[in-house]
């Protein structure tokens, strides 16, 4: 299936080309024909300011999600880091006590 960017080319592709048959197959005044190509200009330009509209409100959610998700991610760092002090200082204390223990029951 062809992308979102594929398709506009097409389209774009598409006008050309049709501008350019209708320029060939139906002589027309130059006035009218300046008309034509700066009506199809316009509306080309309208529909790439649309197109690049919806890229950048696409960029922006995709950018908020991405700041979600790394926070999501620092907090959970954050957590275990927490939790790995918190086994730390227990084995330490433990391992103190354990020593302590030994040396009262050597002497």
């Amino acid at each position: 299936m062809a992308s979102s960017g594929d398709k506009f080319v097409y389209f774009l592709m598409g006008g050309f080309i049709g501008a350019a048959v209708a320029l060939l197959l139906a002589p027309q005044s130059g006035e009218k024909t300046r008309r034509l190509l700066d009506d199809m200009y316009q509306e080309g330009a309208d529909h790439l300011g649309e197109k690049i509209r919806d890229g950048k409100d696409f960029i922006a959610e995709k950018s908020r999600e991405v700041v979600e998700d790394v926070e999501e991610k620092i907090e959970q760092g954050k957590e275990t880091v927490e939790q790995t002090k918190k086994q730390l200082a227990a084995a330490v204390e433990a391992g103190v006590k354990a020593s302590k223990k030994k040396k009262k029951s050597v002497s």
